[in-house]
Order: structure tokens, then sequence, then C-alpha cells
């Protein structure tokens, strides 16, 4: 139960944010806002205040913005948004990304002033301060003499051969030193359990290393003073935005090439458990998925496909080189289109949630009852 009000309270949070961002700026540039809406109708109550309603509905999982003229109608309305120029109607598609991305960099800049979860390395400013720093687990190769023996992504390095390291490179030159004749690895995991394993690297298969499968980073609670901690936030949600939208390039990539998708994609009920897993481990680690989401959400709103606000930024680039607006009913047909696209994706990556986290979402259903 606990993990489903949550869900829903950081998932109506973004997608609140995005709606704001076009509501304010369409009011700015003189565009009539005809509701905006927290949920989704059936409409609860509903207050108007100039010429907005502004609506609560029974549907708790975001809001909305109904514009005046959006659809293409009401050109010769002065206020409506198929009126204005481009630029304006622009700048309205892009406030709801913008938002979120500002979110973002509010939660990080909140997140580095207490101390967030980072990667510590050489490269940290030195006004950095870390505490609780430890070796963690980032990735264990399949098929690796790791993997066979059980080794787990998140758990803590404790020890290797009974020492404590320090720098995660220390920790890699011992591996690659002694590895070949053996290692005792101790590990710790998120329930504190110690688990001790013997490993002896072997070649990894599709590479040319030899080695025991492990990824690792030397991690810890990253803070700042106040005003560096605001500039980390902003910069950290540039670089995190870059990262996401190189990923998405590449999964882009594989489909063309035919090579599937190459990683997990999670809908609602997967983000939903992922939601309560990251919730336990304390409100900083929430505070930072919520701007992972929130900057996820920015990156898939502005892909220029139909339905989305990319797909309706592509459709004024395409004015502005054509000199004249795209007939609206095939801008409408197309946009539908893409919407029903979206949620047969929906439907299937939902499934496959179910696939993965069945027990999850068993024992949340038990919880009602």
């Amino acid at each position: 139960m606990g993990t489903i009000l949550l869900f829903i309270i950081v998932l109506s949070l973004l997608v609140f944010v995005h709606e704001l961002g076009h509501f304010l700026v369409a009011k700015k540039t003189g565009m009539k806002v005809e509701e905006f809406g927290f949920g989704f109708p059936p409409k609860l109550f509903g207050i108007k205040k100039g010429d907005t309603v502004y609506s609560i509905n029974w549907i708790p999982l975001g809001g909305f913005v109904r514009i005046k003229g959006e659809s293409g109608d009401h050109k010769e309305d002065s206020d409506s948004f198929a009126s204005k120029k481009i630029w304006q109607r622009f700048s309205v598609l892009i406030a709801g990304v913008a938002m979120n991305l500002v979110l973002a960099a509010i939660f990080l800049s909140i997140g580095f002033m207490v101390g967030l979860p980072s990667i510590v390395d050489e490269n940290l400013p030195k006004s950095a301060r870390v505490e609780e720093s430890k070796l963690t687990i980032m990735t264990v190769l399949e098929k690796s003499p790791a993997k066979e023996a059980g080794v787990n992504e998140g758990d803590n390095i404790v020890s290797i051969d009974g020492r404590v390291f320090d720098l995660a490179q220390d920790a890699r030159d011992h591996i690659s030193e002694k590895g070949l004749s053996g290692i005792e690895l101790v590990t710790q995991s998120k329930d504190e359990s110690y688990k001790t394993f013997v490993l002896t690297s072997e070649p990894l298969e599709g590479t040319e290393i030899i080695g025991i499968g492990l990824g690792f980073e030397l991690t810890g609670f990253v803070s700042y003073p106040f005003f560096q901690s605001i500039w980390q936030g902003i910069l950290t949600t540039g670089e995190l935005t870059f990262a996401i939208v190189a990923a998405f390039i590449g999964i882009i990539a594989n489909l063309i090439s035919g090579q599937g998708v190459g990683v997990d994609l999670s809908g609602p009920v997967g983000i939903a458990v992922l939601t309560g897993q990251v919730a336990a481990l304390g409100l900083i680690h929430l505070l930072q998925f919520t701007a992972l989401l929130s900057i996820n959400l920015a990156v898939i709103n502005v892909l220029p496909f139909p339905a989305l606000d990319g797909g309706r930024l592509l459709f004024l680039v395409i004015e502005k080189f054509r000199g004249k607006n795209v007939n609206v009913k095939i801008e409408t047909a197309v946009h539908n289109f893409g919407f029903l696209l979206l949620m047969v994706l929906v439907v299937l990556v939902t499934y496959k949630d179910f696939v993965n986290f069945g027990d999850e979402i068993l024992g949340a259903i038990k919880s009602f009852i």
C-alpha cells in the first residue's frame, strides 16, 4: 500500500510540474488556458478564476492543461494557441521539458546540500565532503567467476584477502596481481549480511580480459557548501541528461540495425516497484531517483515522436520551413496514431513488468486484503 501511494505521489509530482510549465508559459504569451487540472477526469470539483478552471480530478496521476486552439482551431482568435507565432508555440511546448529539468536540478541540489550517493574519484572538487565511503559493486559480468559464485550487484566489498581498500584502483590492481592464484572476497549485502567468496581469474567471455568479472567503484555520500551544491545540482542534471540522450540514441540505433533493444525497459508497474525499493534505502535515495525519473520524462517528451511534445515541435519546424501551417487533419491523425502506438508500447512493457516483478506485485495486492 505504501509503495503504491508513494509511486502515485512521485508520478503526480513529475507530470504536474511538466504541465505547470505549459500553463505558465501559455499564460505569459497571452494564450487562454481553459482548464488546469490536477489528476485526470472524471472531475471531483473545479473552481473558475478568470478564464481558467482549476480542477481536482479523481485519477491522481499527474495533471493536464487545456489551451484554447491547441488542436489548430480558433486561429482567428488572438488568445488561442493556433494564432500565436511559432516561437511562442515552441516556448509553450518546450516549457514542460524545461520544468522537469529544473525540478531535477532542484532535487539534486538539495541532495548535494545534505549528502548525495555518488561515485568518489579524484575529479571531485576540493570543497566536496565525503562520508560513509565504500567500494560498491556496480556490475557483475554474465558467465564470469563472480557471477557463477553468486556475487550481487549493489553489494559492498568489505575486504579482499583480508585487506580493506580505500581506493578502487588499488583493489583492481590487487585482483589483477593475485587473481590467477585465487582471492578471498568478503561482501556485505543491503540487509547487512556478510558473504565470503573464493574467486579465481579466468578469460571473460566476449572480451580479451582475464579477471573475475567485477566492476566496482568507491562510493559515498557527497555534499558541498550551499552555493557549490546548487552548481553541482545543475551540472549533474546536465551530465545525466546527456547520458540518457546517448542511451536513447543507442537503443534506437540497435533497433534500426536489428540488434534489439539491448536493455531492460520498465513501465509504470516496474517503476512503482523500483520506487518502493529505492524508498526503503532512505529519503535521499528517493530524492535522487525522482530527479532521475524527471530527467527521463523530459528526454522522452522531447523525442520527435507523434503525440509527444517533441512530435508537436517537429511539426512546428516543418511549418517554419514550409512557410505555412501543416494541415490540421493530417497533424491530428498523425498524433492520434502516435498515441495509439504509445499505448501499445505501454501495454507490452507493463506485461513485461508483471513477468519480471510478479512476486512484488502479488505482495502489494495481498497488503490490501
